[in-house]
């Protein structure tokens, strides 16, 4: 098969990760027999510099015109006194747009060997921690109406019917082929919006009879997250909510570097990446963790192109490596007979296992 895949590297650690993240794809595409073609767009800080602006229309039309888009991170403090509507941000939000890209799924899972990793308690995590989090991703108070003057400032949340039952539907379609079991957050006891999302879940769920339904105030999940995660299946949320939550979840799985996201829309055409940030504190020094965005190359080969043994193949080798005991800075515990690399040696031992 042939792909062609928009690589955008982005600012920060972005392009260290990005470059390990497109060897793995060269090899398992390599292996595989699939004829892969890149190119690289500029977005965030670096498109800012370049053009004067986080996201040109001709670097977005290489987006449109690709069949998915790997992206490491943007933004940065090199750039926190740009003017707000050019600020690296933006960007990542006018490619959202575009893409229609509304379902943002963020996979947390604890991997067995990583449990010491994890802040909690053995006790709280015996079970496992397997949750997929499904963030509605274009709508919400990210896009609403806002504002300021000298004395106050406003930022709106607003959602449509059609925008709710969408990715509703989706945490549905999840939920069924997972454990069965949705939990929808919001803030129902406050906000009008939450009441209509709660609506809705209400009015969909009639179609998905062999589902189990929850609901639960996003306060509460916070708290239910790290004191009884392995209870949680699929989770549908709003934008803010999601990104709060699943940004929770990666501590509890144990770092921010080993979580991959995915967003996808109507079409098979995805935007790939971690969900972590650009880390410039720790760009250019060669230890960023480059395991969350070789997941995200997993993830796009089985959900935009259906190529589940190739996926599969990926991940097996970064347990496989993270069993023999090679940790990342992040991951690193002194005392546990683990062997601390760096982004580059990582990578080399992922690409052995392959």
């Amino acid at each position: 098969m042939d792909y062609k895949i928009a690589i955008i590297k982005g600012d920060g650690i972005g392009p260290e990760i990005v470059d390990s993240a497109v060897k793995v794809l060269e090899k398992v595409s390599e292996k595989y027999n699939h004829k892969l073609t890149t190119e690289e767009v500029y977005m965030g800080g670096i498109a800012i510099d370049k053009f004067g602006e986080p996201l040109p229309d001709s670097e977005l039309e290489k987006c449109l015109n690709s069949d998915s888009i790997l992206l490491g991170a943007v933004g940065g403090p090199k750039w926190d006194n740009v003017e707000s509507s050019k600020r690296p941000e933006k960007g990542l939000l006018k490619l959202r747009k575009a893409l229609e890209v509304y379902a943002n799924l963020r996979p947390a899972k604890i991997i067995p060997v990583l449990e010491g990793a994890s802040p909690l308690k053995t006790e709280k995590i015996k079970d496992g921690v397997d949750i997929m989090i499904v963030r509605e991703l274009t709508g919400g108070i990210y896009f609403g109406e806002r504002g300021r003057t000298d004395n106050d400032a406003f930022d709106i949340e607003k959602y449509t019917i059609e925008e709710i039952r969408r990715i509703v539907k989706k945490g549905f379609e999840m939920a069924e082929i997972r454990k069965k079991k949705l939990t929808s957050v919001d803030k129902a006891n406050v906000l009008e919006t939450s009441r209509l999302w709660r609506k809705i879940v209400e009015e969909e769920k009639q179609g998905y009879p062999d589902v189990e339904v929850n609901y639960m105030y996003v306060d509460n999940m916070a708290m239910q997250l790290v004191s009884n995660p392995s209870s949680f299946d699929v989770v549908v949320t709003s934008n803010m909510f999601g990104d709060i939550l699943s940004d929770l979840l990666a501590a509890v799985c144990g770092s921010i570097g080993i979580l991959a996201s995915a967003s996808i829309g109507k079409t098979t055409r995805g935007l790939y990446e971690p969900i972590h940030g650009s880390a410039p504190d720790i760009a250019g020094k060669g230890i960023a963790n480059p395991i969350a965005t070789i997941q995200s190359v997993a993830m796009m080969l089985e959900i935009s192109f259906g190529l589940k043994k190739e996926s599969k193949e990926i991940e097996e080798a970064i347990n496989k490596v993270l069993e023999k005991g090679y940790r990342t800075p992040d991951l690193y515990e002194d005392g546990k007979n683990q062997i601390k690399v760096g982004t580059k040696e990582i990578t080399e031992k992922i690409l052995e296992e392959i």
